[in-house]
Formats: structure tokens, sequence, C-alpha cells
């Protein structure tokens, strides 16, 4: 019997509100966590849980996330781009509220990230991201857990080619 793998977890920390509940999933599963943050801070005493500190400027923790992070790994960002790229290097990305970030949903993702950009540029007041709320901790457990057991089910592999027949004479 195989034990199944135990996926990474990459916390984008800067301006994270779900880190203690990634602490609490993550020790049930006893993974490890990298706590990734242009400045110092406070994480718990475990083994598991490792802080990275980068250096400061744009996008160095994300380029951090994204260089180590792949298949089975999870991460968990509001940072779009971030989820992005990471997506792409096969790894699951998780925002604070709990949406996951998915093949399908982040073009769209990337597009209204896009068009709020541009109508900042242009001096619209977009009002920013709604308040956190304790629902939305709830959300992000529930797609924390289900994204855990994702990473830990076998990879579908497709059948093996059939061989063909000869053609009949």
């Amino acid at each position: 019997m195989t034990v199944p793998p135990i996926p990474t977890f990459y916390i984008d920390a800067d301006a994270c509100p779900v880190k203690d509940e990634v602490y609490r999933v993550a020790a049930r599963y006893r993974a490890p966590v990298k706590v990734v943050s242009n400045s110092y801070m406070m994480v718990p005493s475990d083994p598991l849980i490792e802080r990275v500190v980068v250096d400061a400027g744009a996008d160095v923790a994300d380029d951090w996330i994204a260089e180590r992070a792949g298949p089975g790994d999870i991460v968990i960002t509001a940072d779009i781009p971030l989820a992005d790229r990471c997506i792409k290097a096969g790894a699951q990305a998780i925002g604070p509220r709990g949406d996951p970030f998915t093949a399908d949903s982040i073009g769209s993702a990337l597009a209204g990230r896009m068009v709020a950009e541009h109508m900042r540029s242009m001096g619209e007041i977009t009002g920013g991201p709604k308040p956190f709320q304790p629902g939305d901790r709830s959300r992000f457990l529930q797609a924390l857990d289900a994204a855990v057991q994702k990473a830990r089910r076998p990879a579908v592999r497709p059948p093996p080619p059939r061989p063909r027949s000869p053609p009949s004479a």
C-alpha cells in the first residue's frame, strides 16, 4: 500500500489573514509550510513550519514561491499573477477567502485585475476588496481541505494505447 503524498503549503504571507488556519490544517496532515514574506514575522515553533524572509522589492516573494511550487503543492495567495504562475507549474492556488484559482478561472481573474488596474490609472476609485468576513475563514478551510484531498489522490494517467490490429486482407 502506497502512502498518499503530502503537499507543501506555500503562504504568500504579507497581509494573509488565514495563516493560523493553514498552520492547523498542515499540523493535521503533518505537511510542511513555507511562510514567505518581505519582512520578519512570527510563526509557530514547529519543525514543519519554515519562515522565509526574502529581500524587499516588488514580486520578490512571488518569485521565490513560483520558482519552488510545483505538482502536488498548494499556494495560498490573493495575488492573481502569482496564482497563474503556480497553476502553470502544476500547483494548486487558493485565495484567502476560499476561492480556488483553476486553469479555467485564472484567465477571467487576470482580465478583471487588468480592468481594475486600468480604471485606477484613469483616476477611478475602485473601492478595493471587501472586508474579510468570518464566513470567508470557513470557506477557506473547506477549500484548503479539498485541495489537500486532491493533492493526495494518485495522478490519473491515461490508459496505454491499444495495439492496432493489422488491416484484414
